[in-house]
């Protein structure tokens, strides 16, 4: 598990890629035709105007057909319902009051705004994750490192078809254990990745070098083992990897045996550790990812045991099928 300078320079050309293709319509790239043994199938374009920047999706488990999404750093505090058609999902007067879609065709009728999070800020919201019905928001973006106000919060989810808001029920004030000066000494603490597993919320890191642009391989599972709301909670470091290159979201399964954790080149599938609590101990999966279509993957949830979804920020959304990822290399998923 040393460093692949190989693989780093690959990832640089390849977030080159990304910043090329942005430009484009989200269907132009997106839909490139697949390969008949690709398993990785664009399903959508999410269409409405406000969300412009996904960074975070989580499939709910409580209300049918129902995803909750997110956009990245500055946006307002929400979040917005979409179904696996990438259609906002919202109340039915709501939909009498509001325009869905692009703001050209609004005809004068505002845009939906989402459903508001109330008493909370987006500066840098990352991921999200749901688990006995409450969701967990990841307020980990630390691109300077010199952050000293992340944290999570948690919020019981909501009806969306029911209320236009919802308040928080806390905010977990986060420290790491090995940042000892703010900003760090090194771009270790910026985190794009958040999970729940046997109760306990976890974070993975993504790095980059002190004094260059992009990349640098490596990152850290974190977990919390505390849940103070009046003071900061300092994490667990739980395991490292060395050859995962900017890791920008993860998900467990339903069943809680596998951890997804999505990068711009792949996806990874780490098995549950047979002993102990690291994630990262095992030998992982991998299926590659064809960046021309997937471009700036930000996001990733499980749709059942067998299915794994991503959404990038230019608003695609994409599904991804285990069992044709096996049999296109007569595997479970490439390695």
């Amino acid at each position: 598990m040393g460093n692949d300078l190989t693989g780093v320079a690959r990832s640089v050309f390849l977030r080159g890629l990304v910043a090329a293709t942005v430009a484009l319509p989200g269907w132009a790239a997106a839909q490139t035709p697949p390969t008949a043994t690709d398993p990785i199938v664009h399903v959508a374009v999410v269409d409405h105007e406000p969300i412009d920047e996904m960074s975070g999706i989580v499939k709910s488990q409580t209300y049918p057909d129902v995803y909750w999404v997110h956009n990245d750093s500055g946006d307002d505090p929400r979040l917005f319902a979409i179904d696996g058609s990438g259609r906002i999902v919202m109340r039915g007067d709501a939909e009498r009051r509001f325009h869905v879609g692009p703001e050209s065709t609004a005809e004068g009728r505002p845009l939906w705004p989402g459903l508001r999070i109330l008493a909370a800020a987006n500066f840098d919201w990352e991921d999200i994750a749901l688990a006995d019905g409450r969701l967990y928001i990841a307020e980990m973006g630390n691109n300077g490192n010199a952050r000293r106000d992340m944290g999570i919060y948690v919020v019981n989810e909501p009806n969306p078809r029911a209320v236009p808001a919802a308040r928080i029920l806390k905010f977990l004030p986060i420290r790491y254990p090995d940042q000892e000066v703010f900003p760090a000494r090194q771009r270790h603490f910026d985190s794009e990745a958040l999970f729940v597993s046997a109760g306990k919320i976890h974070v993975i890191t993504k790095h980059r070098p002190v004094d260059e642009p992009g990349p640098e391989p490596g990152a850290k599972l974190y977990r919390l083992d505390t849940e103070h709301t009046d003071r900061e909670n300092v994490l667990t470091l739980v395991g490292t990897r060395e050859d995962l290159v900017w890791p920008t979201a993860a998900s467990l399964s339903p069943d809680g045996q596998r951890l997804a954790v999505l990068t711009l080149e792949a996806l990874w599938l780490f098995d549950e550790p047979s002993t102990g609590e690291d994630w990262f101990a095992g030998e992982p999966d991998r299926i590659p990812l064809p960046q021309a279509r997937t471009r700036q993957a930000e996001a990733v949830c499980w749709d059942d045991a067998r299915t794994l979804r991503i959404a990038n920020e230019q608003r695609d959304l994409f599904t991804v099928d285990l069992d044709a990822a096996g049999a296109a290399t007569g595997e479970r998923g490439a390695r």
